[in-house]
Formats: C-alpha cells, structure tokens, sequence
C-alpha cells in the first residue's frame, strides 16, 4: 500500500483510518523547509495543514507523489500550479471548519464592539475600568460582508439573529439570490463607506492581497470596526494599523496574518485592536472534520478515484448519475488505447442518454486517464490527462445526444476510424461492450480482449476458436456482431489469458480473417 507522510498536526481519528485502509502513515511533525525534501522520497500522499510550505521545488524531489492533501480550507501554501504540471492532486477540506470560522468571526465581532479582551485583561491586572472600556450593540449597525461564499453566507445568518443591516460586495452572487439571505449587494468603496463593520471572508489571491488597503479605509466612517478571520494580507496591516492610530476607523480584530506564526506586529501596540493566533478553525469538531475528510480524500486520489474535493481537476463533482460511469469511461478508454494502437488527432467523446443532461467533464477526464494511462510510462491522473491530451496532439470533442435510441445511457469514444462504446445494464449496473466499430456486441470489459474482424460468411468462426482452442486459450465470453452497415462481422472475444503473439499472427493470417486487435483494459 501507500506510504502518506504527515508533517502537521491531524486529529487521529483520520490518521486511523488511513491506517485501517492498509496505508502507512508517516507522521513527522518536526521537518523544516530543509528536511521537507528528502522526507518526501518514496511518499505516496502528503498531508499538511497552513504551516508546511509546498512548492515547486520540494514537488521536484517527490517523485513518487501522487497527491498533497491539505486539512483546512486554504491553500496559498501549495503550488498548485506546480503540482497539476506534474501530475499530482491537490485536495483539501472545505466543508470541515465553516461553522467554526463563522462562529469565531461573531466572537471577534462581539469582542471587538465590546471590548471583552481589553476590559478582561485590565480586571486580571488589579483595574476596574468600567467607563474606559464602553462599547457599542450591534443591533441596527450595518454590516459589510466581503465574500458571501460558504463562511459569508453563515455569518450573514447569524448577524441577523442580532438585528444588523447587511451589506454585501461579492461579483459571483446574483442580486436576487443576496436578497433571499437578507443581504443588499454593494460595489466594494460604497460598502466600506456604510458599514460600521467589515468582516472579510474571501480566498487569497493575487486580486485579493491588499484588497483593505489606506485608499479604501479612508472612506470608511471614523467608527468602522474590521475584522478579517479570512486569510493574512487580504487586509492590509501596516495601513490598518495606521487607521486606527490617526482615528480614521474605530478599530479591528485579526486571526489571521500575512506572515505566520508572529508575535510582533503594529496592530499588537493598539488598544483598540483584538488578536488571536488564527483560532478560525481550532474547535474540536472542524479538527475531527477536517482530518476524517482529508483522509478519505487521499484515499479516494491513492485509489485512482474520483476526488470531490480534488481542486485542480477541470470538472464538476460527479453526481449519483454520472459516478458508476466513471470506472466504465477509464477502461473504455485503456481498451481504445489498444484499438487505434497511436493516438488519433482527435478523440470524440459522446454522451447519450441521462447523462448527456450533466456537466461530463468527470467521464471526460476517466477517459484521458485512462488511454493516456495504458501509453504513457509516466502517472497519468485526472490533474495532468488533459496536458497529456495536448502534449500529443489529441484534440478532445465532446458531444451529447439527449436521445439514445437503444441505451437509458451509453458512453462511446471515436478517433482514426475506430469506434467502441459501453453502458451499465441491469439492477446492478454491470458494464457492458456494446459497440466496436460500428459492430452491436454484447461483452462485459476483460482485461485482455480480442477484436477480430472478418468477411460474414460460414466457417470464420469456427476458424478461430479452433486456433484459439489449439494454444490452449479459454473463452470467458464472446459475441458476434455484424456491422451497422452491412458487409462484414465482428467477433468480441475476451479470453481468460493474454494471447502471445505467434497466436495473434496466426489469427491474422486465417481464411476469412481482415484484421486482429489484441485489447488490454
């Protein structure tokens, strides 16, 4: 099994069912940027939270890789990039710590429009100072909401409960969809200037760094009070810092930062500053979350599975209809690697039926994995199939055809005059050969298989289970099918062992025999 190296703290419970699973588990929680490399040799699966830096460097050493899973939300601490370029997933655990971060952006928010760390820490030094520390309610305060995405969305929620206006700048969310969270979008120097606080809820990128910056807080009104439980460097701190020293806001509560860990900051000299040491997902459950759901993760990317949360596959999550195609898609692609024995210039893809109403990226994918994965020497994954695709000059088409005229569902492939397709029959969703260049056949995929071609009349048949019988070669399953177009027949043999070669000469050579095509799946 694999071995999965894990250089940050993980809740066992997601250690242990990497463990059940077979894997083995390397935990090294004292590896510098230095050791990183070496560490990696030989490993299958990183698993890192927001500390261990991930670069293209330290990928170039991890030959072996095959995904980095990170146990939170984040990821500017990954190369992505550098991964999909070599093949190796990323993955991560979005769902697993929103509560939490949703619930420490209220806490912030409350503490700062109290003043509860302050006040605490002046009472445990012996001063009572009731009248230094008034605050403000929250109630009929407007909120201004950067980012309504999962975490954004929460917090809208709970704002409610304590009767806020909520103003909200986010380009992806529809006007009529932030009416229905009870939230009014605005362009983002019009939010800062209404709101009486900010809170910050977005993904670090190259757009968002510095986003708060001096220019936008000097339209802010004197009391605007701003948190960020987001990513350190969206807000700008030395300019935040200086606004609440010259009283151009109110003041500000941070968990997180542009450089951790740190102990040193201007924001840390402001009274009317609150801080944590990036708390936003330290609950016990968002830690059981996250470390339950990278571990299957990781599991699913060592499987050659698709990964839900896999962020740099080019495709939607597979839904209930599209999943048991995907193993089908895979080998019907290692089976036409076979067929068309090169790769063709262009490769058509068709959906028909059911699953032509989905975004088919996913089957898509499964297909590159697995043609490129039956001629490449290299790992092919969902992540690098497509630059494997361009790299050889494969063009990929899809098409879809919401009419099958004999198929509920039915996936076909076609490049260089070639053609095979398959569907899942049955209760229990058995695949199935339907079609082989334009011949109807009914064969369940084997790992080898035997296409042989050849004039309809009498005799062939024979011919070739007589070769067949004479090298001591079994037959799990065979079918028969004439072509689609009339004037010849096609038989779809999967025999119980590989054929040798001087078998296969022998069937090309047969009376009545046009062309053999030895099929691996």
């Amino acid at each position: 099994m694999a071995r999965v190296l894990v250089t940050e703290e993980i809740a066992q419970g997601g250690l242990d069912r990497l463990r059940a699973a077979g894997h083995t588990v390397d935990v090294r929680l004292d590896l510098t940027a230095d050791t990183l490399p070496a560490a990696l040799v030989g490993a299958h699966a990183l698993i890192i939270r927001s500390a261990t830096q991930v670069t293209a460097e330290v990928l170039e050493s991890a030959g072996d890789l095959m995904v980095v899973g990170r146990a939170g939300i984040g990821l500017d601490n990954v190369d992505v990039a550098a991964a999909t370029r070599r093949g190796v997933m990323v993955v991560n655990a979005p769902q697993s710590n929103i509560v939490s971060a949703a619930e420490h952006t209220m806490a912030l928010l409350l503490s700062q429009a109290r003043n509860v760390p302050q006040a605490h820490a002046a009472l445990k030094a012996g001063r009572w100072e009731r009248s230094r520390w008034e605050g403000v309610e929250l109630a009929d305060k407007t909120l201004g909401i950067v980012g309504l995405g999962r975490i954004g969305k929460l917090v809208a929620q709970r704002a409610l409960a304590f009767g806020m206006r909520l103003v909200a700048f986010d380009p992806y969310v529809s006007a009529e969809r932030a009416r229905q969270m009870g939230v009014e979008l605005l362009p983002l120097d019009q939010l800062v200037a209404q709101a009486d606080f900010l809170t910050v809820h977005l993904p670090k990128t190259k757009e968002t760094v510095g986003l708060i910056g001096r220019d936008l807080l000097l339209k802010a009104k004197p009391d605007l009070r701003v948190i960020n439980v987001a990513r350190g460097g969206i807000v700008d701190e030395a300019a935040l810092a200086d606004a609440v020293r010259d009283g151009i806001i109110a003041g500000a509560a941070l968990d997180v930062f542009d450089v951790e860990p740190t102990t040193q900051s201007p924001l840390f000299e402001l009274d009317s500053v609150v801080v944590t040491p990036h708390l936003g997902a330290s609950t016990r459950e968002a830690q059981d979350k996250a470390g339950d759901t990278i571990a299957d993760m990781v599991m699913l990317a060592l499987a050659g599975d698709f990964v839900p949360f896999a962020v740099n596959v080019s495709a939607a999550e597979a839904n209930e209809t599209l999943r048991p195609f995907l193993p089908l898609a895979e080998r019907l692609g290692r089976l036409f690697a076979s067929l068309v024995e090169q790769a063709p210039k262009v490769l058509e893809i068709v959906t028909e039926g059911e699953l032509a109403a989905y975004d088919s990226r996913i089957l898509s994918l499964s297909v590159l994995k697995g043609f490129f994965g039956a001629v490449s020497d290299e790992q092919v994954t969902y992540v690098n199939a497509p630059q494997l695709a361009k790299d050889h000059g494969v063009e990929i088409r899809e098409v879809k055809s919401a009419e099958s005229p004999d198929y509920v569902n039915l996936v076909t492939l076609r490049g260089d005059g070639h053609s095979i397709a398959g569907t899942l029959t049955g209760r229990r969703s058995e695949p199935r050969i339907v079609l082989v260049d334009d011949h109807n056949t009914d064969v369940p995929p084997a790992d080898h298989m035997l296409v042989v071609r050849n004039d309809d009349r009498p005799g062939v048949i024979g011919t070739v289970g007589t070769i067949l019988g004479n090298a001591n070669i079994n037959i799990a399953d065979m079918d028969v099918g004439k072509s689609r177009h009339g004037g010849s027949a096609l038989m779809l043999i999967a025999p119980t062992s590989p054929i040798p070669d001087n078998v296969l000469a022998a069937l090309r050579t047969a009376a009545g025999v046009t062309s053999v095509h030895a099929l691996r799946g």
